[in-house]
Formats: structure tokens, sequence, C-alpha cells
């Protein structure tokens, strides 16, 4: 049975998590329970009492070794989301829980503060909405990324951020500042100028139109953007690859990238759902497509392939992005400053200079 997709929601279900001891599913009862209109499913936001917030890593494939998360699910709901698995250290579903039942740290910025002033900090850039975007709709209101900026303009820190919404126009006002002195750099992530396709893959992420606006203005700021082709979705967004380039670099983008699809653990599942419930005519061409890209799976963790893909249809998409790359002349993100770090006062105490 095909799961029902939910008005402005990405998940078409909520499955099990791979660490649950029980699994269930939905029968009809003959009275047409199955069939009522699915009711509307609301937000909610837990705390996440964090003891640290800067997490590190030595993959190969990640340019910067430490990031900030300050949330935990993600209510843009891409049903391509990798972070969706992630969920299940929660004991809660990668599917619609991931979008519906949300985790902040309101204790993040004096966590940093914290580590940044431990004696032996060395600073080096940190990205910040990494695994979840961190201006997703619930920062209006819990403005915890605004409240990590400030402690990182006030440290001079170098940070890279992530995301694909407008909202990070709101911290224009930090950012600007902090990209004169060479401390910050954003990616704008942009997957497909299909607007039906988007309500389908992304249902409360920012119009593509939209961050294509932000790509404008943050560069009108003074702040280097690049823009981030991602996910690639083979045969469903594959073809966009260089009408998206060429707009972001119209827009003021200084740097360019793309990764494709990726479906670790119980994403697999999850996107085969919302393929059948909305493309049903192509999920068999997506996914035979998909395992050109993974050496006959649907996904290859594996280091320098799990981003990229390999064989030769991803080579096909290296080179396509290659020589666009090179035709719209992107002239490349200058590097971030290191060397103004200045380790932030603790909260009540006083500089001994």
């Amino acid at each position: 049975m095909t799961d029902r997709p939910r008005k402005g929601r990405g998940a078409t279900c909520n499955p099990a998590n791979r660490y649950a001891a029980t699994r269930h599913e939905a029968v009809d009862d003959g009275w047409g329970s199955l069939d009522a209109p699915l009711p509307p499913l609301p937000t909610t936001v837990g705390i996440d009492t964090a003891r640290s917030i800067i997490t590190y890593n030595d993959s190969p494939d990640i340019p910067i070794d430490r990031s900030i998360n300050p949330y935990r699910g993600c209510e843009h709901g891409c049903i391509y989301c990798y972070a969706r698995p992630s969920h299940a250290r929660c004991d809660l579903s990668p599917g619609l829980d991931f979008e519906t039942r949300l985790f902040c740290k309101p204790d993040a910025a004096p966590l940093l503060r914290k580590e940044l002033a431990a004696r032996g900090y060395c600073p080096a850039t940190v990205g910040i909405g990494v695994n979840t975007d961190a201006y997703q709709p619930i920062e209006r209101t819990h403005r915890i990324t605004r409240s990590l900026l400030e402690v990182l303009a006030e440290a001079r820190h170098p940070v890279s951020l992530i995301t694909k919404s407008s909202l990070i126009e709101r911290d224009m006002d930090l950012l600007a500042p902090m990209a004169a002195r060479g401390l910050v750099e954003v990616a704008i992530s942009i997957t497909t100028l299909d607007t039906e396709l988007a309500r389908r893959l992304e249902p409360r992420a920012s119009r593509a139109e939209r961050r294509l606006e932000t790509i404008a203005r943050l560069s009108a700021a003074g702040i280097p953007v690049s823009i981030l082709v991602a996910p690639v979705i083979p045969v469903l967004t594959d073809a966009e690859m260089e009408g998206l380039l060429e707009k972001g670099r119209a827009a003021g983008a200084v740097d360019a990238g793309y990764q494709m699809l990726r479906l670790p653990l119980e994403l697999k599942a999850l996107f085969e759902g919302w393929l059948e419930a909305h493309y049903p005519d192509s999920a068999t061409h997506v996914l035979a497509r998909l395992r050109e890209f993974h050496g006959g799976r649907e996904y290859d963790s594996g280091f320098g392939r799990r981003m990229r893909g390999s064989g030769i249809y991803a080579e096909l998409m290296r080179k396509r992005f290659k020589v666009a790359y090179e035709r719209l002349a992107f002239p490349g993100a200058p590097p971030l400053e290191t060397g103004l770090f200045t380790a932030p006062a603790l909260d009540g105490q006083i500089g001994l200079f």
C-alpha cells in the first residue's frame, strides 16, 4: 500500500527507526479508515540539553573539521535529507517525526563561548547548519543561530554557513562586518527551479527564486556566497545543473558545488515511498539510474564516492559541472581568516589585559 502525502510535509509515513524493537503498519479494517482525510501534524519543539556544542570530524569528504548544529530535526521537511536517520538517536522516526518533533539547544551560545575560551583552543573554520538547517522556520522565534553568530563575531572566529532559507538575510548586520574581515562564507543550496517538484521535495523551504534573491542580497552586502546544487536527483533534477549554476552566477555567487543524492540507512525506504506516492511512473527509472552512481546499490557510503558517486554517469555529471563552472568564470570563494581570533571573555568575567 502506497503511503499518503500530508499537506506541508515531505515524508509520507512515520516508520520505526532502526533501533526500535517493534514495527507497525496500517491495515484496512474494512470501514474505510485508511481513506479518511489525514489530520495536520503540528510542529513541537523540545529541549536538547547538550553538554558541548562543537562537533569534530576527520572526514576527507568535508573541507572543515568542526561544526555546530543548533537544532535536531528540520521543519523544512526535505524528503532527501541525509540527516533524517540521525533522529533514531532520539528514539524517533526519520520520517514525519524528523520534521515535526524538533529539538533546540538554548544553551548553544554559552557553550560555544566556553569552548572558544578554553585554554589551547585552536581556531579553524566552523560550519553551522551542516546537518540540519540552522535557519529553519523555528529559528525565527528561538534565534539560536543568531546568538552563535554574535559569539563568533565577538571572537573574530571564521564561520561557514549553509542554508536553503532566506531567513539568513535577517543576520546581514552581523555577517557583513564579519565578511569585511574575511571571517564568513555562505552557501545557498538549491535543488530545482520546478515549483511543483520543489513543493513536494522540500515543502517548507524557501522557493528557489527567493533563494536566488538571497544570493544577490548577500553578495551586494559584500558577503561571499556559493550556490550548492544539491542534491542532484537522477531523472528528476539532473538536467537542471547548468541552469542553476547560470542563475546562481548571475545573482552574484562567487563559487559553486554540487552533491549527488544520498540515501543512507532508513532514508532509502522513505525516498522510495515518496517516489511511489508522487512520481510512480518515474520511480523505477530514478532508482535504476541512482544505482548506476553507486556501483549497483542505492547508496555507497565510501569516502570519496558517497557525495559524487562513481561510474560513467557520475563522471558525466562531474564533466558537466566542470565545463559549466569554467564557462561561467566563477572566481572561487576567498580563504577565511583565522589569525584574528581572540578568545571571548566568559560571562561575568573581566579580561586580565
